[in-house]
């Protein structure tokens, strides 16, 4: 069965402070993309490789679209205890540090810099 995932956005009010928040947390970098129909949204997108498994997204600025949304994203990482620690130094708020889900892992509940949780998953 394939992903059923093709895409996310994150919808964001100042890209410059989002995209260092993620950045930081997830020691990652992002590549800038263009909405081919509406040149004032702005786009940041996650590194992806769509020979594997996983769903790409993007950071999004678009004008009359808030943040903070109720979507919930999970990041995965190899311990999402190490993820949760740099958090706070990029601004960010833990909402819930590493818990377990039982068999399937553990997870940490954050904010970025824009209001919108996020979940970090590990396996450990």
């Amino acid at each position: 069965m394939q992903n059923p995932v093709g895409w996310f956005e994150i919808y964001v009010q100042d890209m410059a402070r989002a995209t260092a928040f993620y950045e930081k947390v997830l020691l990652t970098s992002f590549e800038s993309i263009t909405d081919p129909t509406d040149d004032s949204v702005q786009m940041m997108a996650f590194p992806s490789n769509y020979e594997t498994y996983g769903a790409s997204g993007a950071l999004v600025h678009m004008k009359g679209v808030p943040s903070g949304g109720s979507t919930m994203v999970y990041f995965s990482c190899d311990d999402c205890a190490i993820e949760q620690s740099r958090v706070l130094d990029a601004g960010g708020k833990i909402e819930r540090e590493k818990m377990s889900i039982g068999e399937y892992g553990f997870i940490s509940l954050v904010c970025d810099t824009e209001g919108n949780m996020i979940g970090l998953h590990s396996q450990t």
